[in-house]
């Protein structure tokens, strides 16, 4: 007992994250009725936008001045992004049985990057700024891309309306993600209240996992999906780790973040949209997988780096 009591105190203190977020996904699955009502009323997104604020306020100008240099893996990281990132989401949704759970496994692949891989790159002293930008890309990209897929991939029945999910991410991440960048740049107290901002990032990636958690209703049907889910996230991190595998650290980084960690949110909208409300249960589970790997990988990534 004493050895798995050490094990478990040495395991939080090497991933606070990691151990804060498995805490959290627990919590959620465990108390779901107060915290799904927070969910459904918009819980989500405040929270999403609290994060991208804090996170852009640990994002040092001096990195956004280098972002142009690095505009060939991120060019390469949008275009995977958009090409095999969906034709994968939509192999490993072949193992679940036809019907809603398939239909939301497969919109996985055309969502963009995941708004806390901002937040958790930086945790892990990776290049914030090119996280930040293929952010914005790949949601222009998803724009773009999801209705014309969507609409093959449902036999031409698909409704996806881009203007309103223009609008939700232009409060949730544009706005926000502007905000923090001005102030850190025009304040200068605000160059000091990094360790406050990585803080509340990490806060609000919690609070994120226990409001997704509490809308999971497991059953012997997600074994398939859970399965499915798993191979994308590892599909989607090997092609992560292979664009940033010449690349600087904290850049290699930023690629392996973005690329692995997809948003579930919008994920669960576009699948709604184009498949029916049933369709968006799998992005509950895929939203506390992607957070409990992006905290995980984080620490991993942030020990390698101080050693």
């Amino acid at each position: 007992m004493r050895a798995l009591l050490a094990r478990a105190r040495s395991l939080a203190a090497g991933y606070p994250e990691f151990v804060l977020v498995l805490a959290a996904a627990a919590l959620g699955l465990s108390v779901q009725p107060p915290l799904a009502w927070l969910a459904g009323h918009q819980g989500i997104s405040v929270l999403l936008a609290v994060l991208v604020f804090a996170t852009a306020l640990t994002i040092d100008p001096a990195e956004l001045r280098r972002l142009p240099a690095a505009w060939r893996p991120a060019l390469a990281a949008l275009v995977v992004g958009v090409t095999v990132l969906p034709a994968l989401s939509w192999a490993v949704s072949r193992f679940v049985a036809a019907g809603s759970l398939r239909d939301g496994v497969l919109v996985v692949g055309l969502a963009p990057c995941e708004i806390a891989s901002v937040a958790t790159t930086a945790m892990a002293g990776g290049e914030a700024a090119l996280s930040a930008g293929l952010l914005i890309g790949s949601t222009l990209g998803a724009i773009m891309v999801a209705g014309p897929v969507l609409s093959l991939e449902a036999g031409g029945q698909a409704a996806v309306h881009p203007g309103g999910i223009i609008a939700n991410l232009a409060l949730v991440v544009a706005l926000p993600l502007a905000a923090g960048l001005l102030v850190r740049a025009r304040v200068p107290a605000a160059a000091r209240a990094g360790r406050a901002a990585s803080v509340t990032a990490l806060v609000s990636v919690a609070a994120l996992v226990a409001l997704i958690a509490a809308e999971v209703h497991l059953s012997g049907r997600y074994l398939g999906v859970a399965a499915a889910l798993l191979a994308f996230l590892a599909g989607s991190a090997l092609i992560g780790g292979l664009l940033g595998y010449r690349a600087a650290r904290s850049r290699a980084t930023a690629l392996l973040l973005t690329t692995s960690m997809r948003d579930f949110a919008i994920a669960a909208g576009l699948a709604a949209a184009a498949f029916g409300p049933a369709a968006a249960a799998p992005l509950g589970l895929y939203g506390i997988l992607v957070l409990v790997w992006g905290t995980a990988a984080a620490g991993r990534l942030r020990q390698r780096r101080e050693r």
